[in-house]
Order: structure tokens, then C-alpha cells, then sequence
């Protein structure tokens, strides 16, 4: 078991201004660098639905009126 130890802002001010605790767990690397980004233009090609299969099953990605996308299975 770990302890973090985790000091307060110093000054007269220190409480009235807001603070928020991220994580107290250690982060992992981050893979922002190795994952693939798709447009969603790309993806459906000016329509307004696309099906995808994935292990035997048919998933429907649709783009609502309000430009929202959905996905069903």
C-alpha cells in the first residue's frame, strides 16, 4: 500500500480559491500518440447511417437531426 501526501496552497486566499484532486492513483502512460482518429465525415461519407459488424452482430453509428451521433445495437 502506497501514501501520497498532499500539501494545501499556501496564503491568506489559499481555501477561497477552488482546487480539484485529479487522481490519487499513479497514471498510466498515455496513448493519445497510438490511437487511430476517424472523422465522422469520413466514416459516413455524407449519409446518415452506417452499419457496422463486429463479431456477428450488426451495429447501427446514426447522425441525428441535431448532428449528435448514436450508435445501436
Amino acid at each position: 500500500m502506497s501514501t501520497t501526501v498532499l500539501s494545501l496552497p499556501q496564503g491568506a486566499d489559499a481555501l477561497a480559491r477552488p482546487f480539484r484532486l485529479l487522481s490519487l492513483k499513479p497514471s498510466a502512460p498515455s496513448s493519445d500518440a497510438a490511437t487511430r482518429r476517424v472523422s465522422s465525415q469520413m466514416l459516413l461519407k455524407g449519409e446518415r447511417e452506417l452499419v457496422i459488424q463486429h463479431q456477428g452482430s450488426e451495429y447501427h453509428l446514426r447522425l441525428t437531426r441535431n448532428d449528435k451521433l448514436i450508435l445501436t445495437k
